[in-house]
């Protein structure tokens, strides 16, 4: 990947994600992050992405594989069409809210 593809796929994660490491670590263990989200009988796929996350906001950039930033990649898309779906109303207190946090970006932060 060239340097400017590294660049951008931070700074591209570093504005969806708008929850702190210690924020979202404290998110993900409600009961509520671990009930939104898709279940097949173990962890949602977003509950262990932002465990993930968690992990790369704790890192350091140097210390990045080139998976963490695959995954980098995965949370930014996930965000950007998950955004687009935004349900009308207050969505303080939604599944769309919850999954959200659990990949590190809560919209009501914005």
């Amino acid at each position: 990947m060239s340097a400017k593809g590294d660049e951008d796929v931070h700074r591209e994660f570093g504005e969806a994600v708008n929850m702190t490491a210690a924020e979202l670590e404290k998110w993900l263990a409600t009961e509520e992050s671990e009930d939104a989200g898709q279940h097949d009988g173990g962890e949602s796929v977003g509950h262990a992405s932002g465990r993930r996350i968690v992990d790369i906001l704790r890192s350091k950039k140097a210390d990045l594989s080139s998976d963490d930033e695959k995954h980098m990649r995965t949370v930014v898309g996930y965000v950007h069409r998950h955004l687009a779906q935004k349900p009308k109303g207050d969505v303080t207190e939604t599944k769309w809210r919850y999954s959200l946090m659990n990949w590190g970006h809560d919209p009501l932060k914005d």
